[in-house]
C-alpha cells in the first residue's frame, strides 16, 4: 500500500470562520509559554479552508466537538475546548494542547502526523466527531 506522506502530514483542514479570530487570539497568547506549539497551530489555522458556520460539515473537529481518535494502538474520546475550560478528568482538552491542536479542523477518517512535546512524531486518526448540539456520533 502506498502512503502519501505529504497528505498524511498535512491533511486538508476546515475551520469555522466564526471561530477563526478566537483561535488565532488563543494561539497568539500561547506563544509566551509554548512558542513551537503556538506557531504550529497558527500555521495550521492559516492554511485551513475557512467556511461559514452554515457550511461546516458535522464531521469536522471544532471547538466544543467531542472527538474519538486513534493514536498508536489506543482509541480515546475527548472534547476540544478553550484553555480555560480544560479539565482532563472530564476528558476536556485544550485546543492549545498538542493533541487538541493536532485534531482541530480534521474530518472523520483523516490522519495527521504531529510532533509531541517529547519530540516524537505521533499519528492521530479521527474516528468520530460529535458536535455539542448533536445526540449521536458521526
Amino acid at each position: 500500500m502506498d502512503i502519501n506522506i505529504a497528505a498524511l502530514t498535512r491533511p486538508r483542514l476546515i475551520i469555522d470562520e466564526r471561530a477563526y479570530s478566537r483561535l488565532m487570539a488563543l494561539a497568539q497568547r500561547a506563544r509566551a509559554q509554548a512558542p513551537d506549539l503556538a506557531d504550529r497551530l497558527i500555521e495550521e489555522i492559516e492554511r485551513a479552508d475557512l467556511r461559514p458556520s452554515s457550511e461546516m460539515p458535522n464531521d469536522v473537529v471544532t471547538l466544543g466537538s467531542e472527538v474519538t481518535f486513534r493514536q498508536a494502538e489506543r482509541t480515546q474520546t475527548v472534547q476540544i475546548v478553550a484553555p480555560e475550560d480544560a479539565d482532563i478528568e472530564r476528558r476536556r482538552i485544550s485546543v492549545l494542547s498538542p493533541v487538541g491542536a493536532a485534531l482541530l479542523g480534521l474530518s472523520v477518517g483523516q490522519q495527521i502526523s504531529w510532533e509531541m512535546p517529547d519530540k516524537h512524531v505521533s499519528v492521530l486518526e479521527v474516528i468520530g466527531v460529535r458536535q455539542p448540539n448533536e445526540t449521536a456520533p458521526h
